[in-house]
């Protein structure tokens, strides 16, 4: 009964995700199985009722969480940790690659779908270069507020078929050269949480430096985080239905569920497969190498998040439930949790990495272009730079795949093959994704708790102080206010009976304690 009470949760949002399978593919069984765009929505929409509460929770819990993380810890701690999750991150993020290249080279999914047609797209997104400047660029947005909903993105202006001069430089713009295409800029109406996190990091910075000036601000985000806390308690517990209908109303949107599987299965055979090993081979394994503990529990624990992250397919509006099952059920320090994921949930994308290194190889294999040794690494970097930038929202991989593609002269056209089975993918690399992130917080706090005990002992320590101040206090203020009795030594005698709340005078001024003990002794020196 112990272990049904603790995994409740767990067992119930791995249910609803069977549940919303089944729905969905019952549903689609019916008559001709076609279903049309809004009798589909009309299916998910208790799920995205669901997704929108997690989505609505995103800005008031990471950036007061990050803030207080930050602010109450010491800066040579945050430092220390900061490397520890950024040394995670990078080495996954690489291995992850390392070990798609391998799967896709190994297994040539490629040459099996080399009949595919790829159909001709207009494209006017920037190049690698200016995706990488994006980046940076989010980093620091112009207004907070436009930040919580809107993120900058480079684009480029197709000039036609002709040749023709700018008017305002005059150079020459080549249409078969994107270089010399004009550049525009654009507003998506998306969160950037890359701006706010840094924002949120930045702040944290200051209230630690600014000591007691600063702690009032201090407590009004500890505050704020604890209530969200609690409203995303309450929303968590709503996954399984949320879930199910996310994923039921996924599968009636397509045209049929075995076409699609099986025109690209080798293809799914293996990004599924490298997937599925960095997420329960390595991970486990560099946590339990790191922990000294068996990782296995700590997965199951995980459950309501990875649930989560394979209905939403994001890996932010999931970030609510993933903190919420890392401190309740694998105990994580809330100072590490709240600190290291919403940096993980932005930069740390193994999924990610590893499905774009897959797919870019996957389609140069289906073109008959055999990838050189040289182009394999510049894959391998430009992926790992691409999961770093792409945004943890459904299909982001999509758009950061195609600066991949454009790197090694690939068509960025031929991203509409894979995109009838993008919404299975995209799924499990979400749930691995936010795995990652879980597996980082824990492997952070494992090497962070020497530090995290000096500073429980350094809080304690204030605590006892200024119990002990506040006593001496309460002891002179007794003392000041005897007044019936004639000598010093009848005072200290009745003072040393009372206890110190009886004693205290109401509506009596306060007074510093170095102003209480020079009056006390004023007043024994009169007597």
């Amino acid at each position: 009964m112990g272990f049904l009470r603790e995994n409740i949760l767990t067992m119930a949002t791995l249910m609803g995700v069977v549940a919303g399978i089944s729905l969905g593919l019952s549903l689609k069984s019916l008559d001709d199985g076609i279903w049309t765009a809004r009798q589909a929505y009309y299916v998910g929409y208790p799920g995205k009722i669901f997704l929108n509460m997690l989505k609505c929770l995103i800005i008031p819990l990471i950036v007061p969480s990050l803030i207080a993380s930050i602010g109450q810890l010491d800066l040579r701690v945050s430092g220390k940790i900061g490397s520890r999750a950024v040394l995670y991150y990078m080495t996954t993020t690489f291995l992850a690659v390392t070990l798609g290249i391998i799967l896709t080279i190994t297994i040539r999914p490629g040459f099996a779908n080399s009949e595919e047609v790829i159909e001709k797209t207009e494209s006017s997104k920037g190049s690698a270069t200016d995706t990488l400047l994006d980046l940076f660029t989010n980093c620091f947005p112009p207004n907070l507020v436009q930040a919580t909903m809107q993120q900058y993105k480079t684009l480029i202006v197709d000039p036609g078929n002709e040749v023709i001069e700018d008017s305002s430089t005059g150079a020459i713009i080549d249409p078969l050269n994107k270089e010399t295409w004009k550049m525009t800029g654009s507003w998506n109406n998306s969160t950037n949480i890359l701006g706010l996190v840094i924002f949120s990091v930045a702040t944290g910075v200051a209230i630690a430096l600014s000591g007691e000036e600063g702690k009032p601000l201090l407590s009004f985000f500890k505050s704020v985080s604890h209530v969200m806390m609690k409203v995303t308690n309450w929303v968590v517990h709503l996954a399984p239905v949320g879930v199910a209908f996310l994923i039921a109303g996924e599968i009636l949107q397509m045209k049929s569920v075995i076409a699609e599987l099986t025109k690209l299965a080798w293809y799914l055979f293996t990004v599924i497969l490298g997937i599925s090993i960095q997420g329960f081979v390595i991970l486990p394994l560099i946590y339990g190498l790191v922990t000294k503990n068996w990782p296995f529990r700590f997965i199951g624990k995980m459950g309501p998040a990875l649930a989560t992250a394979f209905g939403t397919a994001s890996s932010s509006a999931t970030l609510p439930v993933t903190i919420n099952s890392l401190e309740e059920g694998n105990k994580v320090d809330p100072r590490i949790s709240r600190f290291v994921l919403p940096i993980g949930a932005t930069i740390n994308m193994d999924g990610t990495a590893l499905y774009e290194a897959v797919a870019a190889i996957f389609i140069a294999q289906m073109t008959g272009m055999n990838p050189s040794l040289g182009q394999i690494i510049i894959i391998s970097i430009t992926a790992t730079a691409a999961s770093i930038g792409a945004a943890g929202i459904p299909h982001a991989g999509l758009v950061t795949l195609v600066m991949v593609l454009e790197t090694v002269g690939l068509p960025s056209e031929a991203v509409s093959i894979i995109m009838s089975v993008d919404w299975l993918v995209d799924r499990v690399r979400t749930a691995v994704n936010v795995l990652g992130d879980a597996f980082g917080a824990a492997i952070v706090a494992h090497l962070s708790k020497d530090e995290l005990e000096k500073l429980n002992d350094t809080e304690d320590n204030d605590y006892e102080m200024k119990d002990i101040e506040k006593s001496k206090l309460l002891e002179i203020e007794n003392f000041d206010t005897i007044e019936s009795f004639d000598t010093i030594e009848e005072k200290l005698t009745f003072a040393a009976r009372q206890h110190p709340q009886d004693s205290v005078v109401a509506g009596s001024p306060a007074m510093s304690y170095s102003a209480q003990a020079g009056r006390a002794k004023s007043r024994c020196v009169e007597m």
